[in-house]
């Protein structure tokens, strides 16, 4: 592969020496943390609360110094105590769904546009993208950022973009086979649900000219990597972001080596705690992932907690990249289940369910008090008919599985060819009835 085929949007910022990285890190920071000291009264408490102000930052490490920012701060602070900038000065709100409480709100002025569109444009290319591809977008338009994301990243890249968002999958399926994309955006559970309803309309999707799958927004394991790979016949790589931060385009897997997201550090700065203890874990370690803002204007954010749970790698990546990368997203501290003593996350299961014979890829958690303990009933969905017996027998069996790979022993039911809800965004694995 040459030089021209894998870097087609900002080579010299991807390749940047690991000096030069964390030089110009040390620059962006120190401007981070004077403006959100001097702008932010948020910051400007918690800064003083803590005894540290922007000059006693030294070296990358001194960091670890400044307090973390917690999505409840937003939340304290709705809905436009955060900002920076004045609120006149913004062009653009995004939001939550706010559906566990106030919504967290998040602000652009025209730079950070800009900023997001250009990082958007180096994520797509990084996975795969073209220009002058027809990008199928299907992340919602909206308050989530995903969509908007997506759609201004591809057009800067000088993609032909289809705004079609969510929904209406039947439809996605006619226009995924008269327009003729390359690139499909969505989310994984959405971009299954693309597959399926397509196999019940006779299209088969791995005779169209789709070629990548630019999938995130959720955790997603490699077993639902090669599900959807089977299934649309394209390559799917990941992508990674979230609206306090930026929205999508934080990281990007590339499509040489699909082996992590490349993070990008230029205007990013990336660390990994211990959830509990809160302290630095060794490089390489599994941890919580918590990123500083370098470069935002209009919401800069210090040493956010995602609450994702990954590792960080500083080993080279064959497609020659230099940035670390975020390596599979393994779940969230805040979806971590503790069943029975046991710590069990979606993407863990879901990892066994994937690929069963007899079962296809779509469950739900249901999650029920039974007693002092917490109890956890996995549903699954059969991929053909099967009778009483027949549905007995495979429920021990991924029963079996499950207990035997991920530790955790559960109730099983094999419910009927779609009784389990289906997404048109980002999927809802867990059903709490506590």
């Amino acid at each position: 592969m040459t030089d021209d085929q894998t870097f087609l949007f900002d080579r010299a910022a991807e390749t940047m020496s690991r000096e030069d990285i964390e030089a110009l890190q040390r620059t962006r920071i120190k401007d981070t943390l004077t403006r959100a000291h001097g702008k932010v009264a948020h910051y400007t408490s918690a800064f003083d609360a803590a005894g540290v102000q922007p000059d006693d930052l030294k070296t990358l490490d001194d960091l670890r110094r400044f307090p973390f920012t917690v999505k409840t701060d937003l939340r304290d602070n709705y809905p436009f105590g955060m900002f920076a900038e004045p609120r006149e000065s913004l062009i653009r709100l995004h939001a939550s769904s706010g559906t566990t409480g106030k919504p967290t709100v998040v602000g652009y002025n025209q730079a950070d546009i800009d900023l997001w569109t250009n990082l958007m444009a180096r994520s797509l290319a990084c996975g795969g993208a073209l220009p002058g591809d027809i990008v199928h977008n299907a992340y919602g338009y909206g308050l989530f950022t995903g969509g908007l994301g997506a759609h201004y990243g591809a057009e800067r890249l000088g993609c032909t973009v289809v705004p079609v968002s969510g929904g209406g999958t039947e439809r996605q399926v006619i226009l995924l086979e008269d327009f003729g994309a390359r690139v499909l955006c969505a989310t994984p559970s959405y971009a299954l649900n693309i597959a399926e309803v397509a196999a019940r309309q006779g299209v088969d999707l791995r005779d169209l000219p789709l070629a990548i799958g630019i999938f995130g927004a959720e955790p997603w394991s490699d077993a639902l990597r090669a599900e959807l790979e089977d299934k649309l016949g394209l390559k799917a790589v990941d992508i990674y972001g979230l609206s306090e931060i930026l929205g999508p385009g934080v990281a990007a897997e590339c499509h040489v080596a699909q082996a992590g997201l490349h993070a990008w550090e230029d205007h990013f700065l990336f660390e990994t705690i211990d959830p509990e203890t809160l302290e630095p874990v060794p490089d390489g370690a599994s941890g919580e992932l918590v990123i500083t803002t370098l470069t935002k204007q209009a919401l800069p954010m210090i040493r956010y907690r995602t609450r994702d749970i990954t590792r960080l790698s500083d080993e080279p990546c064959a497609c020659g990249r230099t940035h670390r990368r975020i390596l599979r997203i393994t779940g969230r501290d805040d979806d971590m289940l503790i069943i029975r003593g046991v710590n069990v996350y979606p993407s863990q299961v879901e990892a066994v369910l994937v690929g069963l014979p007899g079962i296809a890829p779509h469950y739900q958690f249901v999650v029920t008090q039974d007693g002092p303990m917490t109890a956890l009933r996995v549903e699954v969905e059969a991929d053909a008919a099967m009778d009483d017996n027949a549905r007995t027998a495979k429920a021990a069996e991924v029963q079996h599985h499950i207990k035997s790979i991920v530790g955790v022993t559960c109730e099983v039911e094999v419910m009927d060819v779609g009784a389990v809800p289906r997404s048109e965004g980002k999927a809802v694995r867990v059903r709490d009835l506590r």
